[in-house]
């Protein structure tokens, strides 16, 4: 009897980890048709046939193109959340956290089609626009309160916090679609020298061409 519920057991973990494999299988494929060619032009056939099985299958998994749709935009706030967690350390330098989870998140939103799919999603259905609009309102308010927490503990100008959060928000999602050579600067292809000219700017430490910092400062406007 004990041998019998081992067996099922494993069974049973065996099947919950091919379900969550097939499951992975689909959000890629569906973030990859969804950047592609859009929300409206997007069908659970597409994306069934590109993971090589049926569309009745993947209904098990996605009962719609809108389920599949909300679980990327839901995975879009669970990447903002990781990287607060990864960056926003206890002791940390606010102004520090602040250019890290907005550099990455750019550059995240460059590799990932996942992330990538959501912005396309929010473009072409107002519907699940409105929620994808709540995911960037809860990184507008955290974008505010690290600037506040720069402004009050690393010496950050005091601009208002809701526009420059709007700023970097504007910035990290034209960088998506900028052409590689626009963010190209002696030979970085990561867009670094672009983030360290504007970090340099909001903080008035003063940079060159090149991103790094001369030392002399640039005065507030």
């Amino acid at each position: 009897m004990y041998v019998l519920s081992l067996t099922l057991e494993g069974a049973n973990m065996a099947q919950q980890e091919r379900a969550r494999r097939t499951r992975e299988k689909a959000l890629t494929a569906a973030a990859e048709v969804f950047a592609s060619h859009g929300y409206s032009r997007t069908t659970l056939s597409e994306v069934a046939e590109r993971i090589g099985m049926t569309k009745g299958a993947l209904y098990g998994h996605f009962p719609s193109k809108s389920s599949l749709a909300r679980a990327l935009i839901d995975e879009s706030r669970q990447a903002w959340a990781s990287l607060r967690t990864e960056y926003d350390t206890p002791g940390a330098d606010a102004e520090g956290v602040l250019e890290g989870v907005v550099v990455n998140f750019a550059d995240r939103l460059r590799s990932d089609v996942r992330l990538r799919a959501t912005v396309r999603i929010a473009a072409d259905c107002p519907v699940l626009a409105r929620t994808l609009a709540d995911v960037l309102t809860e990184v507008q308010n955290a974008l505010m309160e690290l600037i506040r927490r720069a402004q009050r503990d690393s010496g950050f100008p005091p601009y208002s916090p809701r526009l420059v959060a709007n700023l970097l928000m504007t910035v990290t999602y034209g960088v998506l679609y900028a052409p590689a050579a626009c963010l190209e600067s002696d030979g970085a292809h990561d867009g670094e020298p672009l983030w360290r000219l504007l970090f340099g700017a909001l903080s008035g430490s003063g940079v060159t061409g090149s991103g790094r910092g001369d030392g002399r400062g640039v005065s507030d406007p």
